[in-house]
């Protein structure tokens, strides 16, 4: 099939969710992918954080398929060998005693706010369920997790009643925090890097008190690292640039380098409240994409998240010095460009059209890259998106 003929196809059966750009594309090797009609794309979003390892890396891909082919599934009554090995590994190398697996981000979330009211109710009783978020935020799209998500706009009245049971305050005001914290608060939700709403990253002092304000109060302190973890930022996990560590940390996309996985890590005393019957998934932890998460894991070591951390100083150079760019923000290989006129939206369309991938996040370019995209992939895709701007 062409991509007219799989646009079409794709078009007039999927519900219309999507703003889909021009592309459809059939395969990918590194950081490059290929279309339906055989032109070749730089891709700078690895699928919004998925690929850490980019395409058809042999490790991984080796890793499913002998999974696949030994057990696909198995379900949570009994035991598999792969799921049980990514439990450990995961919760050795992160320091969290417990972690609950499930299939995405917005589940990872939904498990962290039980997870919390749990904890709460177990200590304190009940009447202490209420999670304060970040306005700007953005936990998901299931009905806890969008209200969870600190923006109006994805509020809109088709989806009322919203949960309830949830606060929100501006990012970095300490004393806004404070005043909204009564005796139904039980935890403090937010994002070290506000993805969707605009590649916006906490400051440290102010990550630094929220913690001594949970730690006052007695009070949970969330980090959804859904997008900024798995070494997106150039550490295993965003928290560690701040140097506070929350009690439950959420994750999921680039562990699974494109199958289906989330995580709810969480310290000893908080996860072990979590007993049987207290929340499940039918597909969570399952055989395949926890050998596949054991590879991301095992290859996530020192000297690949140096580079992570290289690339993106190069893409921020680079980045900084082009056309219409006002400002570069984000951390390691998760950035968000702004720009001084062009709609973000038409030059990401553009891109396409040239054959560079690249996200948009509100007004702001977006650059999420496989984890081991090349130098020369990345001087393709610079140079595409510099002709675009040029052009604007």
């Amino acid at each position: 099939m062409d991509s007219n003929q799989i646009i079409a196809q794709a078009d007039g059966s999927l519900m219309p969710t999507y703003a889909h750009f021009n592309a459809a594309i059939v395969s990918g090797k590194g950081a490059t992918l290929t279309g339906a009609d055989g032109r070749t794309y730089t891709d700078f979003t690895s699928g919004i954080g998925v690929n850490a390892l980019g395409y058809g890396d042999p490790d991984w891909v080796r890793a499913v398929s002998d999974q696949a082919a030994r057990l696909q599934h198995i379900s949570n009554l009994y035991y598999a060998p792969s799921t049980a090995a990514f439990a450990e590994k995961i919760t050795r190398r992160t320091g969290f005693e417990r972690v609950f697996l499930c299939n995405s981000g917005a589940e990872a979330n939904e498990c962290a706010v039980k997870t919390a009211r749990k904890y709460a109710y177990d200590h304190r009783g009940a009447g202490h369920s209420t999670v304060i978020t970040l306005i700007n935020s953005f936990h998901g799209r299931s009905m806890v997790t969008l209200t969870a998500t600190g923006q109006e706009a994805l509020h809109p009245e088709c989806f009322a009643p919203y949960n309830p049971g949830f606060k929100y305050v501006p990012a970095g005001d300490v004393q806004a925090l404070e005043d909204a914290v009564d005796d139904t608060v039980c935890a403090v939700m937010l994002e070290p890097i506000q993805g969707e709403g605009g590649v916006m990253p906490m400051e440290a002092e102010y990550v630094r008190r929220v913690r001594e304000l949970c730690d006052a109060r007695g009070l949970l302190l969330i980090f959804d690292e859904v997008q900024t973890g798995v070494g997106r930022t150039g550490k295993l996990y965003a928290w560690e640039h701040y140097g506070v560590r929350p009690d439950i940390l959420t994750s999921a996309k680039g562990i699974g380098n494109g199958l289906p996985i989330g995580l709810c890590l969480a310290r000893e005393a908080v996860g072990a409240g979590m007993t049987a019957g207290m929340h499940g998934s039918t597909f969570g932890g399952n055989p395949v994409a926890c050998a596949g998460a054991c590879v991301v894991l095992d290859k996530l070591d020192d000297d690949l998240l140096a580079e992570v951390t290289r690339k993106g100083n190069y893409l921020r150079e680079q980045l900084s010095i082009m056309k219409h760019v006002q400002a570069v923000r984000g951390m390691g290989m998760m950035l968000g460009v702004e720009l001084d006129g062009p709609d973000a939206k038409a030059v990401a369309a553009k891109c396409v059209e040239k054959g560079l991938l690249i996200l948009t996040a509100k007004t702001l370019l977006r650059l999420l890259p496989p984890l081991v995209i090349t130098d020369a992939e990345m001087e393709r895709g610079l140079e595409i998106l510099k002709n675009v701007l040029e052009e604007e």
